[in-house]
């Protein structure tokens, strides 16, 4: 992958939901470059991540406040 390749891959994952297809198309595509493949990979994993943890924390904030809103 060229430079101008990375550069326009980089602009399209700056662009809300089209990022998040955008990284399926390339992480599942037969025909995409590994090098590419692997990437959108790794970026889906965090994202995963970061939703699973966003999740948790939320959940603590609700209980701490239902909790604080009961005494």
């Amino acid at each position: 992958m060229t430079l101008k390749d990375w550069m326009i891959t980089l602009l399209i994952t700056f662009i809300p939901l089209v990022n998040l297809i955008m990284l399926f198309v390339w992480a599942f595509s037969e025909g995409e470059n590994v090098n590419k493949a692997n990437w959108a990979k790794a970026n889906l994993l965090w994202m995963a991540i970061a939703v699973v943890l966003a999740l948790i924390f939320f959940g603590l904030i609700m209980g701490f406040a239902s909790s604080g809103m009961q005494s």
